[in-house]
């Protein structure tokens, strides 16, 4: 791989062409930090698409895009004179120094290259560098402490739930709301117990689907799969990961059955149901193969 000069000459480089494209190009001179958004959002499903994928040509690609972004933020908010990429990195640098003192010592904050210090026991902390939170040895530790730590912060979170982005895919937020409260020690006690909710929940929907009441059997729909959603952190499963899983393969045996349609002349309107699953099948058994 490059050495340490290497990727910050590939860095600088990258940096320059943004200046030139800045000045120079049409497009790239109009952007603005609104105009760039929707592009933002399209590069990073771009991204979890190739990771998803484990497309390692494509996920290097994408990395490439969605730092790209970055940068342009960075260079716009040079423009206007609040920050640059300087500041973006040396900012980033801080909050993870401050957000591990099971590596760090709370004085490194600032310091160009920090090396790790050995945890300091709080009673043995005097003054203003009393530690307040437990040395971390598991990442589980390592994740009770962040939230504690965040809401320290000068400019951090007020609450648990406001580090929350409001603007998450909603399956996403679910899982992070979750997490954040799991991270206090709002969870169940043993992840077994979650299964009464989940049924209790799909028992409700189920109530309010005989019943025909759409919009209470819309609230019962979201708390089922928040009990869904909320069985798969627990037992460690990714549900976004999961589902997108399940979507491909979705995709892959629908477009199998529809190609076998193609190559028949006849519609998938004119095909029966029964025709539609024997194909279905098929496409499975050749997953498995």
């Amino acid at each position: 791989m490059h050495t340490r000069e290497e990727k910050m000459e590939a860095f600088g480089r990258l940096l320059d062409v943004l200046d030139q494209l800045r000045e120079k190009c049409p497009w790239d001179k109009k952007q603005t930090n609104e105009s760039l958004r929707p592009n933002t959002i399209e590069e990073i499903y771009e991204l979890c698409d190739a990771l998803i994928n484990e497309d390692q040509k494509n996920i290097c690609k994408e990395l490439g895009d969605v730092l790209m972004h970055v940068l342009f933020y960075a260079k716009i908010g040079s423009e206007t004179g609040m920050f640059d990429i300087a500041d973006v990195c040396r900012m980033q640098a801080d909050k993870l120094i401050f957000r591990h003192p099971h590596v760090y010592h709370p004085s490194q904050v600032g310091a160009e290259i920090p090396r790790p210090l050995p945890y300091i026991p709080e009673t043995e902390v005097n003054g203003d560098e009393k530690r307040e939170f437990a040395e971390a040895k598991t990442s589980e530790e390592v994740l009770q402490n962040w939230e504690q730590i965040k809401l320290k912060e000068k400019d951090g979170n007020k609450t648990v739930l406001s580090g929350v982005p409001s603007a998450l895919p909603t399956l996403i937020k679910a899982y992070r709301i979750q997490d954040k409260a799991r991270n206090v020690g709002f969870d169940w006690a043993k992840k077994e117990d979650v299964w009464a909710k989940v049924h209790e929940e799909l028992s409700e929907l189920e109530h309010e689907f005989d019943r025909g009441d759409k919009e209470k059997a819309t609230h019962e729909l979201g708390d089922f799969l928040f009990s869904v959603i909320n069985a798969a952190r627990l037992y460690k499963l990714n549900p976004d990961n999961a589902l997108e899983h399940t979507n491909q393969k979705f995709i892959s045996r629908f477009n199998y059955i529809e190609e076998h349609s193609i190559r028949a002349g006849r519609p998938l309107t004119e095909m029966s149901l029964e025709e539609m699953d024997a194909l279905w099948n098929e496409a499975k058994l050749l997953e498995n193969k």
